[in-house]
């Protein structure tokens, strides 16, 4: 039976449900389904007063973020996905072209709003015309394909009077250079930003939209007050000013990236994409890959169209150890 367009796509991370389908207590798995940052940032401990008084907008957590993603305005937003969902339903219905495989939840909230949706490659989207909204990801998830920031402004340019570019960066962190977010204020373009991956703080549902001032004063009327928890915001400020810690990150991520390339490469599994976070691999064996590595209490993420893993970093060295090990006792 095929999925329904609008069916909830399935997500990395699910450990719970992977350890009550293969009886591997929690504890015990290797989890690489989710692209984070295994290193992830550790605020210190949250003032009191953070759980005891209501979000203050005026906190000083705009002025972090604007200052790490070099732009002049921001809207904070309860995680990415919030923004996701709330985009599609603040224009009238239209044609939106998506890029695909991405990360599905774009393409289902652009179908639920009653938008007309194509799905495209890299290749035809960066030269698409004809559509009203154009929707990305730089890196791409799960493949890791990147654009350079010419060409997405280029397509920015050549959309209709009114269209929109829009663009997840939510694993840019470790490259800022390629990131568009000193543009996020040309009307049209909006970029999405996350702390859930470089900065590994998916638990605190933390996100930013760049955008013109009209449209980030037209979602945070549709999020109402307080979109964020205080302790959130706390924490959230915490890692954006940690200048040191994010220049440590962007030198370590990488090399951790080329080492997971290179593992999978000597286990005869040359991964196809990736970046910073996690490597991609096509191959036809990719369900009974998934099916053997989680046999052995390590969870990658799958995909069926196209059969693909999508792989995290390991943690520690005990960790890299045990999926070497895993994988040289999968091999067909």
């Amino acid at each position: 039976m095929s999925t329904p367009p609008d069916a909830p796509p399935t997500h990395g991370g699910r450990l719970l449900e992977a350890a009550r389908r293969y009886g591997i207590a929690p504890g015990d798995w290797l989890d690489l389904s989710t692209g984070l940052n295994p290193h992830g940032y550790r605020p210190p401990p949250v003032p009191a007063q953070a759980w005891a008084r209501l979000p203050q907008d005026d906190d000083g957590l705009v002025p972090a973020a604007c200052a790490y993603y070099g732009c002049a305005e921001l809207l904070p937003v309860p995680g990415s996905q919030a923004a996701i969902g709330l985009l599609p339903r603040l224009r009238p219905p239209g044609r939106v072209a998506v890029l695909a495989p991405m990360y599905a939840e774009h393409a289902r909230a652009w179908r639920r709003a009653g938008h007309a949706v194509t799905e495209l490659p890299a290749a035809a989207l960066t030269e698409a015309a004809g559509f009203d909204v154009v929707v990305l990801a730089n890196p791409n998830n799960p493949t890791g394909e990147c654009f350079e920031p010419r060409a997405l402004l280029a397509l920015h340019d050549r959309l209709p009077p009114g269209g929109w570019l829009v663009v997840d960066e939510a694993f840019i962190d470790a490259t800022p250079a390629a990131s568009l977010a000193g543009h996020g204020t040309q009307a049209g373009l909006i970029v999405l930003r996350s702390l859930g991956k470089f900065f590994g703080l998916a638990g605190a549902r933390v996100g930013f939209v760049l955008a013109a001032n009209d449209l980030l004063q037209a979602l945070a009327d549709a999020l109402g007050p307080w979109p964020l928890a205080g302790p959130a915001r706390w924490v959230a400020m915490a890692a954006l000013l940690d200048r040191p810690w994010q220049a440590r990150m962007r030198t370590a991520l990488p090399a951790q990236a080329a080492r997971l390339q290179a593992l999978l490469a000597t286990h005869g599994l040359p991964p196809t994409g990736g970046c910073a976070l996690f490597q991609w691999l096509r191959t036809p064996r990719a369900a009974a890959l998934h099916e053997a590595l989680a046999r052995r209490g390590i969870l990658a993420r799958p995909f069926a169209q196209p059969a693909s893993l999508r792989f995290g970093l390991p943690a520690t060295e005990t960790d890299w150890q045990r999926f070497d090990q895993a994988l040289a006792a999968c091999r067909p």
